[in-house]
């Protein structure tokens, strides 16, 4: 683990790449084991989702630049605590779970705001939807840590770099076919 921290850029681009990266490799399988298709066929939520065959839900993976963007103005305030510890990687994924999931300002699906203010029952909102979200900021807090903590692992960013390219090169394309 290096003691230097990464500046804002390096933090933003390693925050986008990451979180971009598994938002689509966790919600590709959440897709698919849950069947979202399916789900979202529901009329009860429909009234309130996009179909799976609607564009901008094809175009979700190349928009998520904008929530890593977000997330880097956080880290890099906090990047001492989140970065210099050995352990930091845990901090990351319990500000994001307590702060981006169980206390959003709005009544989300298994928030503490949507458990007491949406209609959904409970076990419908504490299973499926809230699994995903789970992993994949758990798995996004610990890649980022990892290489935050290890730039000299160059072969890591290359191989992330591609895989981001392809992810929001299909997003697009998946977007026009839609």
């Amino acid at each position: 683990m290096t003691n230097a921290y990464p500046s804002f850029w390096a933090l933003t681009f390693k925050t986008i790449v990451a979180h971009t990266l598994t938002y689509f490799l966790v919600g590709l399988a959440a897709f698919t084991v849950l069947n979202y298709t399916e789900f979202y066929a529901r009329p009860e939520v429909a009234a309130y989702l996009r179909q799976t065959s609607d564009p901008i839900v094809a175009l979700g993976p190349a928009l998520q630049p904008i929530r890593g963007v977000l997330f880097a103005l956080v880290f890099y305030v906090l990047r001492e605590p989140l970065f210099g510890r050995k352990r930091g990687w845990l901090i990351i994924w319990l500000m994001l779970v307590v702060i981006g999931i169980f206390s959003t300002f709005g009544p989300a699906p298994a928030s503490v705001e949507g458990l007491i203010y949406l209609k959904t029952p409970m076990q419908e909102q504490l299973s499926g939807g809230l699994l995903e979200v789970l992993t994949q900021s758990l798995l996004f807090s610990a890649l980022l840590f990892y290489w935050v903590n290890h730039p000299e692992r160059r072969w890591l960013t290359w191989v992330l770099v591609m895989m981001f390219v392809l992810v929001i090169s299909m997003s697009i394309m998946g977007s026009f076919m839609a």
